[in-house]
């Protein structure tokens, strides 16, 4: 598989990577089975992946034992990709970015991942309470110390209304930019796919014009984009996917024909909607990484082969004029 560098280091990943969160947290409980997962993740280091994304959260814990397990085994094969930041409660997330706390955590999860240094530590959200620099300085000591690589900001969150029709990303380049005065920022992770390429606009030229690698999040649209799922089929109460404003069975409807033109395309090539879905994000720049989650290891399998199909400029055109996604307020 294409190699691809993370932000100016010379750290070097495989072009499609594996987001493991759905393995352990956010989508479905029933599917969700560690001996099923730990094969889903050899089958992806097999493949050619190497980037595998976690966190300390999702479980909370059960997602880098399970890394952890995999790792034990195969630790050259693979480029670990974690995040702090985040604490999970009883129906409810808070933000810590103290430094005492990011130094116990990074400290727990090389324990539950089984590892000496993580490769890129990521801040899963800014603390409110906290200025940035404090957090992002006690993380560049852990870079210091040689827990930890590089470090990166994962912008997932980082989501304006489109309601009110304020900027998506301009808060989190304002971040970015002061955490720049104190260590650099080698990757920024932010949502990229064919129906939500808002990060095109500002996140992504910024990430490019600084050298900063750019990890694709959600890059098949949590799983609608393969073409797998059917408006009205219903979601666990658990699985994210229930509460989403493009998941509801009016709005899957509705979207029906992004998959349908990612559908002709893939036909023509030989290959899947979701395989395409990911070219485009591969497409996007030779610093993207593409990040789809994958419980099973078909997909994760189908997902690494994207990194092959080189989509052709009647292809690109095609999906550009694909209509945009629709959402339960549009």
């Amino acid at each position: 598989m294409e190699r691809r560098a993370i932000g100016a280091t010379a750290l070097t990943v495989g072009a499609v990577g594996l987001g493991c969160m759905p393995m352990s947290w956010a989508y479905s409980a029933s599917e969700q089975r560690g001996d099923r997962s730990s094969r889903t993740v050899h089958a992806a280091l097999d493949a050619g992946t190497t980037l595998l994304d976690t966190a300390d959260m999702y479980g909370p814990f059960t997602n880098e034992l399970l890394l952890g397990r995999v790792l034990g085994q195969r630790r050259d094969d693979a480029f670990v990709s974690t995040k702090c930041g985040l604490l999970v409660g009883d129906q409810h997330i808070v933000a810590n970015g103290r430094p005492g706390y990011v130094r116990r955590a990074c400290d727990a999860s090389l324990r539950r991942l089984r590892t000496d240094v993580i490769d890129l530590y990521q801040l899963h959200r800014a603390d409110p309470e906290v200025p940035v620099e404090e957090t992002w300085g006690a993380m560049a000591e852990l870079v210091a110390a040689g827990k930890v690589r590089a470090l990166g900001m994962c912008a997932v969150d980082a989501r304006a209304s489109r309601r009110d029709g304020t900027d998506r990303f301009g808060a989190t380049i304002r971040l970015l930019e002061r955490m720049q005065q104190v260590f650099p920022v080698s990757a920024v992770e932010a949502e990229l796919s064919v129906w939500s390429a808002r990060a095109t606009e500002r996140l992504l030229p910024w990430c490019a014009a600084r050298g900063v690698g750019f990890l694709a999040a959600m890059p098949l649209g949590s799983g609608y984009l393969t073409g797998t799922l059917t408006p009205g089929q219903g979601f666990e109460p658990d699985d994210v996917r229930a509460r989403h404003p493009r998941f509801t069975a009016e709005m899957m409807a509705s979207n029906q024909p992004v998959v349908a033109g990612l559908r002709r395309v893939a036909e023509r090539h030989g290959a899947t909607p979701a395989q395409v879905a990911l070219a485009w994000v591969l497409g996007r720049g030779p610093q993207v990484v593409p990040v789809p989650g994958a419980k099973r290891e078909r997909w994760a399998v189908e997902n690494a082969r994207a990194a092959d199909l080189e989509l052709s400029a009647a292809d690109l055109a095609e999906i550009a004029a694909l209509p945009a996604a629709w959402e339960s307020w549009n």
